[in-house]
C-alpha cells in the first residue's frame, strides 16, 4: 500500500465535514473505500464494518431534517505508514465529540476507511 500524504488526508477530512455538513450522501459515499476493510462508529451506535450498513447509516443520518449541522475544528494528522488518521473536534449544539478518520489510498485516490466518534467530556475551545 502507498503511504498517504498528509496534505492529501486533511483535503479527504474536510470533503468529509463538508459532505456532511451539506448533508451530501452521494458525496459521503464516494468518499469511503470500496475494496478495503472498514470501521464506522457514530456517538451511541454500535460498530458498523459492512460497506453497504455504513452507506446505509450516513444516508439516515443525513436525510434526518432534524439532523443538527456541525463545525468542526482543530484537525491533526497522525500518519502510520499506508494510513493517515485525522483527530478533529466535532461542535455540535449539545456538546462537543472527538472524531477519528482514518484515510488510505485506493485506486489512486485518498479514500475513507474509519470513522469513529464519541463525546469529549473536556474539548479545547474551538
Amino acid at each position: 500500500m502507498t503511504a498517504v500524504d498528509t496534505q492529501q488526508a486533511l483535503f479527504a477530512n474536510e470533503a468529509f465535514c463538508l459532505a456532511f455538513t451539506q448533508k451530501d450522501a452521494d458525496a459521503m459515499d464516494a468518499l469511503w473505500a470500496r475494496h478495503a476493510p472498514l470501521i464506522c462508529v457514530h456517538p451511541g451506535w454500535p460498530r458498523l464494518t459492512a460497506r453497504e450498513e455504513i452507506m446505509e447509516s450516513w444516508r439516515r443520518i443525513l436525510a434526518n431534517p432534524n439532523q443538527p449541522g456541525m463545525d468542526f475544528y482543530d484537525p491533526q494528522t497522525h500518519a502510520h505508514a499506508s494510513i493517515v488518521l485525522v483527530t478533529c473536534y466535532e461542535q455540535l449544539p449539545g456538546g462537543v465529540c472527538l472524531a477519528t478518520n482514518g484515510f488510505i489510498e485506493e485506486d489512486s485516490a485518498v479514500r475513507m476507511v474509519l470513522h469513529h466518534s464519541g463525546m469529549c467530556g473536556n474539548p479545547p475551545a474551538s
